[in-house]
């Protein structure tokens, strides 16, 4: 099983990126998909996270209202939209999978990708 991020970059504050998380070797529909940061010196922290049936999502207080997550069926994608960009959102984004019905803890997540970076110019 392979996870792969993509989509990281350089944004302005008040911009937009959307990242992508590819899978081999999994289908993102018999998985809760989870976003996850980490910047410097900091925890890697939960973002939000999309359930394997697809009937809802979770978003951290931090970037609820300005992020999405999206799923693909067809494509085996899941995509976080993230709009109004803020400097604080400056993190390497990581995508992660797990069978199982899962929120934001990290442990519960079996299969991560490699990261993106995201950073955002005031």
């Amino acid at each position: 099983v392979q996870l792969q991020a993509s989509g990281g970059g350089l944004a302005q504050a008040g911009g937009s990126l959307r990242l992508s998380c590819a899978a081999s070797g999994l289908m993102f529909t018999d998985n809760t998909v989870g976003w996850f940061r980490q910047a410097p010196g900091k925890e890697r922290e939960f973002v939000g996270r999309f359930r394997r049936d697809g009937r809802g999502t979770r978003y951290a207080d931090s970037v609820r209202g300005r992020f999405t997550i999206s799923r693909d069926n067809a494509k085996n994608m899941v995509y976080l939209q993230m709009n109004s960009l803020k400097p604080e959102d400056t993190a390497v984004y990581y995508c992660a999978a797990s069978p199982r019905y899962v929120n934001d803890e990290i442990s519960q997540y079996d299969h991560w990708g490699q990261g993106t970076q995201v950073t955002v110019s005031s």
